[in-house]
């Protein structure tokens, strides 16, 4: 990969840009010849306005499915789109109106000095919600709920969750990429269910790696339905043991909710320490 660009050309300007989208109708954030893509709608939609082919960085590389409501990017645009009346208020507008409906802008600011949208980033928040017992998905609700057909132990399935906690190799549940590293430091992973009884659980990471937050889903599920002890679990991450794809959930569960990033001072070394581990094998934050 080529090395990343962490301070924008003379005469542009690095935006900071929150995003929200419905993944549903999606083959994922990354850019794919012939295929519907979040990426490829942004970018194209910043370069009508920018009048410059633009490229994008974005914090978290979401899977097919998968949607968002605290997405961020970075992307660096020429200071003379800014010349005239054009403001930021103006630019999200018009982005807004040139994307389809389940891609919004939520807004737009000046990244500060060293921002890099994806090295940069400290944490990444996902939200994974899940309706057991074959129970009713209200109609409004079908996008962003997965089902289960047995009945679920929450309290099992925190028992489960805790044993994955730390900093780990996570091959067994992460689908395996040339050059990508499957090292993370899982930092939350806690289940509760909600007053109408839907199971979120609030997973937060400092990257994740390939289908890693769906296998992980998949495998809690296997013990709260009591198929599988807690120590299974434990097992598999420490033998490395692939899961089945089968216990990979679906991704209309998932949402990336939050980005977490250092103060302004500590972004360029923040982006450079992750740079320096990614040249290393450590990282790969996705």
């Amino acid at each position: 990969m080529a090395k990343p660009t962490l301070h924008p050309e003379s005469g542009f300007r690095r935006l900071r840009i929150d995003i929200a989208y419905d993944g549903t109708n999606f083959y994922g954030w990354g850019a794919q010849p012939d295929r519907r893509t979040i990426q490829d709608l942004v970018e194209e939609a910043i370069s009508r306005i920018s009048r410059v082919d633009t490229e994008s960085i974005v914090a978290g590389r979401t899977d097919a499915g998968v949607h968002a409501t605290g997405q961020v990017i970075h992307v660096d645009v020429p200071d003379a789109i800014f010349d005239g009346e054009l403001n930021y208020i103006d630019f999200r507008y018009k982005l807004n109106r040139i994307l389809d409906e389940d891609v919004r802008i939520m807004s737009i600011t000046d990244a500060p000095s060293g921002f890099h949208a994806r090295f940069s980033a400290l944490r990444r928040h996902y939200v994974y919600k899940l309706i057991d017992n074959n129970d009713v998905i209200p109609p409004l609700t079908r996008n962003d709920v997965a089902s289960w057909y047995r009945p679920l132990d929450v309290d099992r399935m925190n028992e489960a969750s805790k044993l994955v906690l730390g900093h780990h190799d996570f091959a067994a549940f992460c689908k395996f990429r040339e050059g990508s590293t499957t090292i993370r430091s899982l930092e939350k992973y806690e289940w509760k269910r909600t007053d109408d009884g839907v199971l979120v659980a609030d997973i937060v990471a400092d990257a994740f790696c390939y289908s890693m937050v769906r296998n992980l889903v998949g495998a809690v599920v296997c013990v709260a339905d009591g198929r599988k002890e807690p120590s299974w679990i434990a097992e598999l991450l420490a033998n490395k043991e692939r899961v089945s794809d089968s216990l990979v959930f679906p991704a209309r569960g998932l949402t990336l909710y939050q980005v977490d990033y250092p103060s302004d001072d500590q972004l360029l070394e923040r982006a450079k320490i992750t740079v320096s581990k990614r040249g290393e094998g450590q990282i790969y934050p996705e």
